[in-house]
């Protein structure tokens, strides 16, 4: 219940960068550089992946969606961040700090469980190979990517919901870069229990359980591996799912810790908050390229169908040049 007497508050303050004027400077360029190359990277991933038939399988598909669900999380807090960079206010108001709020929970989810799809597909390729094509089929891996942004969509929006339902009549300071649904809760001058509980089964139900199937998946592909006779075969098993490992850690470690850690203003939470939204989006496309043999194969070939087309445009454009020149000599 609210409080009787309070002024409501209709925007936020972002104060979770620093305000010196030569500091913004310097983050803003940062951060625009981290978008940019976080943009190039990603869309560079899913045109490579789309332009070579040999990656047309279910690990490819996967890491396709991923990429493009990357570029969609650094769109949600990036432009934002660069716009408030070079804002003398750095205000946001409720209505689109909830709105960010609901598009970064739905994106985190999302990733949550495609990683653990992703997880699991290692698992049938490495544990029933002779069984994979049956097992990793078109429709399963279409409806596993469905139901991944479903479930993670259904999650944002309870959360997001109830948010909405909050008295916001104390401090308008949210000491981060970005509006997430925890940062909101000190905020409140009423009663915010439901809230939490409400996050806390979330985290419990779509997060840890999302977390046993990659931890149950990873088990079992270990124990595969290890029984495998040839070193190489081991090497080789065990590469196909390095990339995979690193991201899990990389986006699973700073998730946990945000969205269970009590909201404080903490300069953990910022770290935690910039880890898994800035940082993760920028890396993994450069882990699973530099990791991967076959997408560094698909990257240089790529390349170099881009090049012979561009000489050979050229080439055609010198050659009309040359014969209008002709006709226009006759």
């Amino acid at each position: 219940m609210a409080l009787g007497n309070h002024s409501t508050i209709v925007e936020f303050l972002l104060l979770g960068l620093p305000a010196d004027h030569h500091t913004q400077a310097l983050l803003f360029v940062l951060f625009l550089t981290i978008y940019l190359l976080t943009l190039s990277g990603n869309l560079l991933m899913i045109l490579v992946i789309r332009a070579n038939s040999h990656l047309h399988t279910p690990m490819y598909f996967f890491l396709s969606h991923l990429s493009f669900l990357d570029l969609c999380y650094s769109s949600v807090t990036e432009p934002k961040t660069l716009e408030n960079i070079l804002s003398e206010k750095k205000t946001v108001s409720v209505e689109d700090c909830l709105t960010q709020a609901f598009f970064v929970f739905d994106s985190g989810g999302t990733e949550l469980c495609l990683l653990a799809v992703m997880a699991y597909d290692r698992y049938a390729a490495i544990c029933y190979s002779l069984l994979y094509g049956q097992m990793m089929s078109n429709e399963l891996c279409v409806g596993l990517v469905l139901g991944s942004w479903g479930l993670a969509f259904f999650d944002a929006f309870i959360n997001t919901l109830l948010a909405c339902n909050l008295d916001f009549c104390e401090t308008q300071v949210i000491s981060n870069f970005i509006c997430e649904i925890p940062s909101l809760f000190p905020l409140s001058c009423s009663n915010s229990s439901k809230n939490f509980a409400v996050l806390l089964c979330s985290a419990l139900l779509h997060a840890f359980g999302t977390f046993l199937l990659v931890f149950f998946s990873y088990a079992r592909i270990i124990s595969t591996i290890l029984n495998i006779s040839s070193t190489s075969g081991r090497s080789k098993a065990f590469s196909t799912c390095s990339s995979h490992l690193t991201a899990v850690t990389l986006f699973y470690g700073s998730g946990f810790l945000r969205y269970l850690m009590p909201t404080s203003g903490s300069p953990w939470e910022l770290v935690f908050s910039m880890q898994y939204s800035v940082v993760t989006p920028l890396v993994n496309p450069l882990v699973y390229s530099l990791k991967n043999k076959e997408v560094k194969a698909a990257l240089k070939n790529t390349l170099q169908k881009s090049l012979q087309y561009l000489r050979s445009q050229r080439t055609g454009r010198g050659y009309s040049g040359n014969r209008m020149e002709l006709q226009q000599d006759t």
